[in-house]
């Protein structure tokens, strides 16, 4: 199984933090109010550790029947069928087996090696439990039991350094769990073993009450990711320069309501008040220069038209709206390229 197949689950439930640019959202943004208990968030959640960096919702089905999903499949015609090549390799067809999906990051004990940061999707659907196991062991996986919890285990390839120097480096393996009746688990080895431990007991994100918070204040959408923007902005190792400019900000979350089109809320938790009020300031900055930009681009004006700010205090909100027509006009315009 290739590293790309191995994460393609993992990092495209993470877009749906940074937007539709690529298309794969439209696979994997949903909620269903049923399959939240009465603590707020997903059954799902008694598995995402305490520190969990980024904790995220998706409900494949409800997106699969939606317009937005022809929509973007139509502007956005993508390279390859990777969602075909992660079925092949793991026997789990995303369209058809998955019902909702729980996406988190999580640190690495220092035990665990030299990646700081791991990811992990839990899957609720249908699935074929003896068929997807012996198509991953037909793919080099083997088995492994972990405190009675039966884990398929890919071992990750040694990776070879580019240059004179042929050194290898051990890469994080990819591991395979059935937790439950319909409950698949898929990330890295490390974080699997952890979900395990948490079956159990033990201290849960939902013991975590500045994350539940959020999760509980995000339920009036059908799409949502919170996280803490400190821990994933050290965790991204961004220039000194760019990690300087940015706004002493806490918590975030994303939530928002997908149909034809998709209506959102951006909302940033900042140290203070000052800090708020200067996130805003740069933030109207940006509206205005959106603006201007878009003069001359009907498609988009739509779009800027609803950039709304808002929040008090410490948070700083921003909605806005995608109408179905820009889809349309996306793909339009994609099509007259050069190529196409």
């Amino acid at each position: 199984m290739t590293t790309r197949t191995r994460y393609f689950l993992i990092a495209s439930l993470l877009v749906i933090v940074v937007g539709v640019g690529t298309g794969l959202v439209a696979y994997y943004v949903g909620f269903q109010p049923s399959a939240f208990s009465r603590q707020g968030g997903p059954d799902e959640l008694q598995y995402v550790p305490r520190d969990a960096s980024l904790v995220a919702y998706a409900n494949v089905q409800e997106v699969m029947t939606s317009e937005l999903r022809q929509k973007v499949r139509q502007a956005v015609q993508l390279k390859g069928d990777r969602q075909q090549e992660f079925e092949n390799e793991t026997g789990i067809n995303i369209e058809t087996d998955i019902d909702h999906v729980v996406a988190f990051v999580a640190p690495l004990r220092e035990a665990d090696g030299n990646l700081p940061v791991s990811g992990v999707v839990l899957a609720r659907g249908t699935f074929n439990e003896v068929k997807i196991e012996a198509l991953m062991r037909e793919h080099g996986a083997h088995v492994e039991d972990y405190k009675g919890t039966r884990l398929i285990v890919a071992d990750a390839a040694l990776q070879k350094e580019t240059g004179n120097r042929a050194a290898a480096a051990p890469r994080e393996s990819f591991t395979l769990s059935f937790f439950e009746p319909g409950l698949v688990a898929l990330g890295g080895s490390p974080l699997i073993r952890s979900a395990v431990d948490l079956k159990s007991g033990g201290e849960s994100v939902t013991t975590n009450k500045e994350m539940m918070d959020l999760v509980r204040s995000l339920d009036s959408g059908n799409v949502w990711a919170v996280g803490r923007f400190d821990a994933l902005r050290s965790q991204a190792k961004l220039p000194a320069g760019v990690a300087n400019q940015l706004p002493p900000i806490t918590w975030f979350s994303a939530s928002g309501q997908v149909n034809g089109g998709i209506r959102g809320v951006l909302r940033a938790e900042t140290q203070d008040e000052e800090s708020a009020n200067n996130l805003r300031d740069v933030i109207r900055g940006f509206i205005s220069l959106a603006k201007l930009q878009t003069t001359s681009k009907p498609e988009m004006q739509a779009l800027v038209r609803s950039l709304e700010l808002g929040g008090t205090g410490k948070t700083v909100a921003l909605s806005f709206s995608v109408p179905a027509e820009l889809f349309d006009l996306l793909g339009a315009g994609i099509q007259k390229q050069p190529g196409r």
